[in-house]
């Protein structure tokens, strides 16, 4: 595997000369700004187009973090963050790793929401690849645009359903950019890997074909065979020319997500995030609840609020981890209630989206189940007769998780789980503090959203927050290193796990269901290596020793540090 390993000879590895004069600190790739050494100065030609003070990095991660402060809102710091990237990749990426807990938040959820809004008047320079109805018959050749030509991970969007807020026209690019920065703060994997894409098919956003300042195309959305045939050509021009690389789906609405996702499988290494990362880190919070609670995964009763791809993403997850346990089919379907807008889905009933079958209530299942008037139930009658021990929330509507439900889920469970997963914070199910008061402190809590820890009767709870970003950069990168053929339920067990273990080895004092972001270099990199590992023992990755897979996890890990261009040069 001609893997990219560390990076001393930053231009061997580029495979092109480092730039000279001004161009080199122009080039965001190379840029050191006032690092260049003096040696460096004179060797490469910027004697003079610098101040004379020679900075190291720690000093310029502190000048940033100081800009950064100063800035009045988090969409200002978000810019501030995007302008440096654009200026020092590696000293961005530096400040990103060093602060990342603070920043998370801002190069990404919630803040990221904003920007898609924004984009088009924030726009600065572009990243990464822009692929509209124009390209048809020639998205190869854009692909073969790209200065970067070792591409292995691949990040793409039709921008219809951006997190909360739906179809954000072009605007949804900020999401592939930002899940990629976090690939690379996570998981290591070096920038020049990384192809964010937005398939710009149109949008039926009518506020942004009115904005005389949209950048996108101005257009009603793509539908039926054209959707698929220009989806269609993007996947196999990826498979030309960049034959090596896993493709994320992100942020499509369910029925294309949930299709694309099955007809593309075979097709190359590909998972959608939204549905199978968040179900991963749902699992992992579960399997961290039920380590500090002392029961077993067979023993729940798990009522989701929301029936879109993350819900039923979840519910699969958790059927295929039940099924590796050898749980029966009949009593695993009698662990399930799912409600969407509708009310409790139930079989034979009208207009049932495909991916919702699996989970609607039979009418035996629902009398053996306390659920014999499901049809005409709402939440609180759902939770009244069933006494659900897990409550899960992907709905986007804030609040339905109200006092009266957490009640009685506390009066019919003495730990009950509840995460209200919705984003951005406004979406929220329902409030951490909501959750941990109206339990009179039962509740063992993740929300979807970062919040601040909650004092309740002289204890303080620490939020976890259910943030894919624990799974996604360490899937990515076992995918990687395995050189997986395949992504299978297996490789998303196998990363909940590992997350759970890994959570409850270090906060378990703290009750947390999820680790710090502060932690997710290590998080990432112990989940790349059990993902490689269940790859090896599924088949549908290369027959490597742990040592092996250990040593490429080491090695495709790239630390945010200045390289010696003398050094590179000799």
């Amino acid at each position: 595997m001609d893997g990219p390993a560390d990076w001393p000879n930053i231009a061997a590895k580029m495979k092109k000369p480092i730039p000279t004069g001004a161009a080199l600190l122009e080039n965001p790739r190379y840029n050191k700004d006032s690092a260049f050494t003096l040696e460096e100065r004179t060797a490469f030609g910027v004697e003079g187009l610098l101040p004379p003070a020679v900075f190291s990095i720690d000093q310029q991660v502190a000048v940033e973090m100081e800009h950064l402060n100063a800035k009045p809102d988090p969409l200002e710091q978000y810019v501030g963050l995007i302008a440096l990237l654009n200026r020092n990749e590696t000293l961005f990426h530096r400040v990103l790793l060093d602060h990342l807990e603070k920043l998370a938040p801002i190069i990404y959820t919630p803040t990221v929401g904003l920007a898609c809004q924004r984009f088009s008047h924030i726009f600065r320079r572009p990243h990464g690849l822009f692929i509209s109805p124009a390209d048809r018959g020639q998205i190869a050749r854009r692909l073969e645009n790209l200065s970067d030509r070792d591409i292995r991970l691949i990040v793409v969007t039709d921008n219809e359903r951006i997190l909360g807020l739906g179809d954000q026209g072009v605007g949804g690019m900020a999401i592939p950019v930002g899940k990629l920065i976090l690939y690379t703060a996570g998981a290591g994997i070096h920038p020049s890997h990384c192809l964010p894409v937005s398939l710009d098919v149109g949008t039926d956003n009518a506020a942004l074909l009115e904005d005389p300042f949209y950048l996108g195309h101005r257009a009603r959305r793509l539908r039926g065979p054209e959707y698929d045939s220009f989806v269609k050509e993007f996947v196999q021009a990826v498979k030309t020319v960049f034959p090596r690389a896993v493709l994320q789906w992100e942020d499509f609405k369910k029925g294309n997500a949930f299709r694309l996702l099955e007809r593309y499988v075979d097709v190359l290494p590909s998972f959608n995030d939204d549905i199978q990362g968040t179900a991963a880190v749902t699992l992992a919070g579960i399997l961290t609840g039920l380590r500090h609670t002392g029961k077993s995964l067979r023993d729940q009763r798990m009522l989701f609020v929301g029936s879109g791809g993350a819900g039923v993403g979840i519910g699969r997850l958790i059927r295929a981890a039940l099924e590796h346990d050898g749980v029966p089919d009949e009593a695993i379907r009698r662990q399930f209630v799912f409600l969407d807008s509708s009310g409790v889905l139930r079989a034979g009933r009208a207009n049932e989206d495909p991916h919702k079958a699996a989970f609607a209530l039979s009418e035996e299942d629902a009398q053996a189940m306390g659920m014999a008037n499901s049809a005409s139930m709402t939440l609180l009658d759902a939770v009244k007769a069933w006494h659900p021990t897990i409550l899960i929330g992907t709905s986007g509507q804030p609040g339905v998780f109200t006092p009266e439900v957490i009640q009685h889920m506390a009066a019919g469970c003495p730990r009950p789980m509840i995460f209200p997963l919705s984003n951005p914070t406004s979406n929220t199910e329902c409030t951490p503090s909501e959750a941990i008061i109206h339990s009179n402190g039962q509740a063992l809590v993740a929300t979807g959203s970062p919040f601040e820890p909650v004092e309740f009767n002289g204890h303080r709870y620490v939020i976890g927050q259910c943030n894919n970003v624990f799974v996604f950069p360490g899937i990515g990168l076992g995918l990687l290193i395995s050189e997986a053929r395949r992504v299978v339920d297996a490789l998303f067990l196998a990363a909940a796990d590992a997350l759970a273990e890994l959570t409850y080895e270090k906060h378990a004092a703290e009750k947390a269901l999820f680790p710090s972001v502060a932690n997710l270099r290590e998080v990432s990199l112990h989940v790349a290596f059990r993902v490689a590992r269940a790859a090896r023992e599924q088949g549908v990755g290369k027959d490597l020793s742990d040592d092996e897979l250990q040593r490429r996890v080491r090695e495709w890990c790239w630390q945010p540090n200045y390289q010696s261009y003398v050094e590179s040069r000799s």
